[in-house]
């Protein structure tokens, strides 16, 4: 309560919602400009023109002049943000890691710091999962899950999603109703046995899409994957700076695409309090209007990639004649 907590403006809304909803106040720093996760060398930096500390040494914002407490990086797109520095840098200044792995179910990250691949969602002190039914694993209505190897923390998620309860009837302080019925848990415990096959039909689809693709390098950008990446593709999303002509070419041609995100968080109407301007966050200010979702889904067939493909290279020529 009263704290700030950084993390990326290039996410839903979800993110920054579970930060003030708790009563601390989000912050943002700018992204990889490959990764299009958080850029820990910004991080760093932020880190480090906090010129106070609060008496347990973490530092206070120049910005909201709250202690800084809490870093949440996202995994976006299905692939894990850089994480060895920045839990470095938590470390350093006494901060807590709570990873967004919505859209990261069964990514890996391979840790020089532990020397092994490690999932999304096991580095933090904790980490949150979506079930919404578009998700890599996804259920039949909205759910989501909290991972961590904390036994306090955990014992206290149990209770608050459950109005509080340590035992029926005894609240040991204010909680939710947030509970996965037993509907969604029995479909997520079923589908849970296909996760991994169906993240490896996602990274082929992916390889398929970079092979067409490859004609294309001067006028689009394609998901780059750094070596300590295994991503799971819950979406291929693709750069250009023609996006928004692109887009009207293909949905004319039949292939629906998404946008994952046009507005940046910092330029929300929810967050316009926070005083952020232009050019305060050019990555993903950059990023955010040139970003790309073309159709991905673990039964992706090549003949439908090479359709997308076909059309992609016909809208390019039309854009750049």
């Amino acid at each position: 309560m009263g704290d700030s907590v950084i993390t990326v403006p290039n996410t839903f809304i979800a993110t920054t919602e579970a930060i003030s909803q708790v009563g601390a106040m989000p912050e943002f720093v700018d992204i990889d400009e490959q990764t299009y996760n958080m850029a820990p060398t910004k991080l760093r930096e932020y880190l480090e023109q906090c010129e106070t500390f609060s008496p347990n040494g973490r530092p206070i914002s120049r910005r909201t002049g709250r202690p800084i407490t809490t870093i949440v990086p996202v995994h976006l797109y299905g692939q894990t943000a850089e994480m060895d520095p920045i839990l470095e840098i938590a470390e350093t200044h006494k901060l807590i890691v709570v990873e967004d792995a919505c859209q990261a179910h069964g990514a890996e990250y391979f840790s020089e710091r532990e020397r092994r691949w490690m999932k999304a969602g096991s580095m933090g002190k904790a980490s949150a999962f979506s079930f919404y039914p578009g998700k890599n694993l996804g259920a039949c209505g909205e759910a989501g899950a909290v991972t961590t190897n904390d036994e306090a923390l955990a014992l206290k998620i149990k209770m608050l999603r459950d109005h509080g309860q340590a035992t029926k009837y005894h609240h040991c302080m204010e909680g939710y109703n947030g509970r996965l019925d037993a509907i969604q848990a029995g479909i997520l415990r079923t589908k849970l046995k296909y996760l991994a096959d169906w993240n490896e039909n996602r990274c082929d689809a992916a390889e398929r899409y970079r092979e067409l693709f490859i004609s294309l390098s001067d006028t689009i950008i394609v998901p780059h994957e750094p070596p300590w990446a295994h991503p799971v593709y819950h979406l291929y999303v693709v750069c250009s700076k023609n996006r928004d002509q692109l887009r009207k070419q293909l949905a004319e041609a039949g292939v629906e695409t998404g946008i994952h995100y046009p507005i940046p968080l910092h330029f929300q109407d929810a967050y316009r309090h926070l005083g952020y301007q232009c050019g305060d966050l050019p990555v993903s200010e950059r990023v955010a209007a040139e970003v790309l979702s073309l159709p991905m889904f673990p039964h992706l067939k090549a003949e439908q990639q090479r359709h997308v493909a076909s059309q992609l290279i016909k809208s390019c020529s039309l854009v750049m004649a």
